[in-house]
C-alpha cells in the first residue's frame, strides 16, 4: 500500500530529518526514508545515504545529482541522512531581468529577507549565464564532511535554463542546518545540477517563503546515539559549502 503524503499545513514549517552537525561529523547513514521526509514537504534539498550525491526536491519529486553529473529521479524507498523540506508557498515574488554577477546577486537576494533571524525557502527559475556546481562521490561513514568535499567534482555550465532551490538559515542555528544561503541547481532538461558554488542569473522568476517554525527529528541510529560531537560545525561548513 502506498503511503499518503501529509496534507500541507496552513502555516510555513521547515522540517529537518536530522541535524547537519551529524553530517559534519561523518555520519552518512541515518536511513531516513524519503517517504517520511515527503510527509513534511514538497520542496527542498539534502543528500542521500553514504553521501551519494546532491538532492533536489521540486513539486514533490526527488532528484539525485551524482558525482559524475548524472541526474536521476529517485523513488520514496531511498534513504537520506539529511534533508530539509517545506511545503512551498511563496509570500513574495520578484523578477531578475538583467545579467547579475554572483556577488551582486547575493546582495540583491539578501535584501529580500526582512530579517536575518528567520528561515526562508527560495526558488529561482529562469535563464542563467553561468552555473558552477559540485557533487561528491559516495562515501564510507566517519570520513569528516569537510575532507569529503576535497574530493568533489565541480561542474561549470553556461547559457542554460533551470531552477535554484534552497533555504536561508539564521547563523545561530548552524548546528541544525547549513547557515546562510544554501542552494542546489537542476537544469530544466533534468540533465545537469549540483550544489551551487557560483551562479550568474540572466532572467529569472524568484519566489521567497518566510518560515518561522522548525520541526526537527533526531536520529535513533547507534552511530548518532553514541556520537561525541567534537568538530567545529561553523568552520567546517564554511569551508565545505563555499
Amino acid at each position: 500500500m502506498k503511503s499518503k503524503q501529509k496534507a500541507a499545513p496552513t502555516e510555513s514549517i521547515l522540517y529537518l530529518c536530522s541535524p547537519v552537525n551529524a553530517l559534519v561529523e561523518g555520519i552518512y547513514e541515518e536511513n531516513v526514508l524519503l517517504s517520511e521526509v515527503l510527509k513534511h514537504g514538497d520542496f527542498g534539498l539534502g543528500t542521500f545515504d553514504d553521501l551519494d550525491g546532491e538532492m533536489v526536491i521540486l513539486d514533490g519529486r526527488v532528484y539525485q545529482i551524482s558525482s559524475d553529473g548524472h541526474v536521476a529521479k529517485v523513488d520514496t524507498n531511498t534513504h537520506t541522512p539529511f534533508a530539509t523540506v517545506t511545503f512551498y508557498a511563496p509570500v513574495r515574488r520578484e523578477e531578475i531581468d538583467l545579467e547579475m554577477p554572483y556577488e551582486s546577486f547575493l546582495a540583491w537576494l539578501n535584501k529580500l529577507f526582512i530579517s536575518p533571524n528567520l528561515f526562508y525557502a527560495i526558488r529561482i527559475e529562469g535563464e542563467f549565464k553561468h552555473i558552477k556546481a559540485r557533487s561528491v562521490p559516495k562515501q564510507a561513514n566517519y570520513h569528516p564532511f569537510v575532507d569529503v568535499t576535497h574530493e568533489q567534482t565541480v561542474f561549470e555550465f553556461n547559457n542554460l535554463e533551470g531552477t535554484l532551490a534552497g533555504f536561508f538559515t539564521p547563523a545561530f542555528l548552524s548546528s541544525l542546518s547549513v547557515p546562510g544561503l544554501h542552494l542546489h541547481f537542476i537544469s530544466a532538461d533534468l540533465r545537469h545540477g549540483g550544489h551551487v558554488l557560483e551562479c550568474i542569473p540572466r532572467k529569472a522568476r524568484v519566489g521567497i517563503q518566510l518560515i518561522h517554525k522548525l520541526e526537527l527529528s533526531l536520529p535513533m541510529t547507534s552511530d548518532y546515539l553514541n556520537l561525541e560531537f567534537h568538530r567545529n560545525t561553523d568552520q567546517d561548513l564554511n569551508e565545505a559549502e563555499k
